[in-house]
């Protein structure tokens, strides 16, 4: 079964062409060693909510959009292989550096998901 890698975090607007850059790279390292997929997606139709909402989530701030990103797998034990992989990336080191990232990693979040419906 497929397996999916889930991310929202929030960018500031005027870092978002060096935040495509890094998610180009990132996602041709992540393809190279095995994922099936690497989705990177902006905020176009997101508004706060009463209670919850992707704007909430990350606490985003005046200047900045949602990101939503995603990886597919072919299955857990391949995304755990891959990220392994990928981690060590000579090519990520410098990204990794939170000082170097163009967002607040601080309101990312991110988790593994187990396929559940694929129509």
């Amino acid at each position: 079964m497929r397996y999916v890698d889930g991310f929202v975090l929030p960018v500031p607007k005027k870092n978002l062409v060096a935040y495509r850059r890094m998610a180009q790279k990132a996602g041709k390292v992540w393809r190279e060693h095995g994922a099936l997929e690497y989705i990177e997606c902006m905020a176009d139709d997101v508004k706060p909510g009463k209670y919850t909402s992707f704007p909430q989530s990350v606490k985003l701030k005046p200047g900045e959009t949602v990101v939503f990103a995603y990886i597919v797998y072919k299955s857990r034990a391949q995304r755990d292989r891959v990220n392994a992989k990928a981690i060590k990336d000579p090519r990520l080191a410098k990204m990794m550096d939170p000082k170097a990232m163009p967002f607040d990693g601080k309101r990312m979040f991110w988790g593994g998901f187990k396929v559940l419906v694929d129509a």
